[in-house]
């Protein structure tokens, strides 16, 4: 049985639907919503493959459709007929969805670090080319071929340190493993035409906050430029700092800066 699983976080009258990046889950945004205010209902969610969400499919992989069916769903039951959508990492293929499906009843984003916008090493090498699902699949049990290719990725200066020992420390246990495996195949059909995106974003506009590290070799802020150069009521907010503990910093920034955290 599938089950979006979700907390909540303060009763104000703005709702606010939050998705966390991988390897969280819902409570990650404890520190956040006590940044935002009194105004605030965040509804924060597990994403699947994390937390107590679950998919009747768990190796299927998770169409928008499906997902935006799954979010239709649960507005409904609530009665929220606007919102405002949070984001980290990964968690944005969920809020894009959403945007890209019902962008009129969007009042805002706020995207931290957000994933799906530019194609990724990492992911772009683990979900497209079928041989390397393949191998990141036997990797679950048994990873160390998978290691010494990413260590002669390193040796060869094909990509960045920093993001090999991201990548070490995502697969140093079977649990990982399995979740990297299951988080990057089942989420590979959330994509976006990103002019398209853009366009209804921008009919409104969309007000959009983006919180990006300065540091960050996951999300680097070069690859989203281009589509935030695109919006009409985008707003960004560089952070010293990479990208793990990116939820934490933009909370101790939105205590320092409530005005931050503004509404259309």
């Amino acid at each position: 049985m599938t089950q979006l699983h979700y907390e909540v976080y303060g009763h104000g009258p703005r709702v606010v639907l939050a998705f966390h990046g991988y390897g969280q889950s819902a409570g990650h945004w404890r520190s956040l919503a006590g940044a935002v205010g009194e105004q605030v209902t965040l509804y924060a969610f597990d994403l699947f493959y994390h937390g107590r969400s679950r998919l009747s499919k768990a190796d299927a992989p998770l169409s928008k459709k499906r997902l935006s069916q799954l979010l239709e769903a649960f507005l409904a039951e609530h009665g929220i007929e606007s919102f405002g959508l949070l984001a980290f990492s990964m968690g944005a293929k969920f809020a894009l969805t959403l945007a890209e499906h019902r962008p009129a009843r969007v009042q805002q984003l706020w995207l931290i670090a957000p994933d799906g916008i530019h194609a990724q090493f990492w992911y772009s090498l683990a979900t497209y080319p079928p041989w390397m699902r393949g191998v990141l699949g036997r990797a679950v049990l048994r990873p160390q071929r998978l290691l010494r290719f990413i260590d002669r990725l390193a040796e060869r200066r094909l990509v960045d340190h920093g993001l090999v020992r991201f990548a070490q420390w995502q697969l140093d246990s079977r649990e990982k493993r399995l979740r990297v495996y299951r988080s990057w195949t089942g989420f590979r059909h959330l994509t976006f035409d990103l002019r398209r995106l853009a366009a209804a974003l921008n009919r409104r506009p969309t007000p959009i906050t983006f919180f990006l590290g300065r540091h960050d070799k996951v999300i680097p802020q070069a690859g989203l430029q281009t589509f935030i150069g695109s919006l009409h009521a985008a707003h960004t907010v560089l952070l010293d700092t990479g990208h793990a503990g990116l939820i934490y910093d933009v909370a101790a920034y939105l205590r320092r800066h409530p005005e931050e955290w503004r509404w259309a």
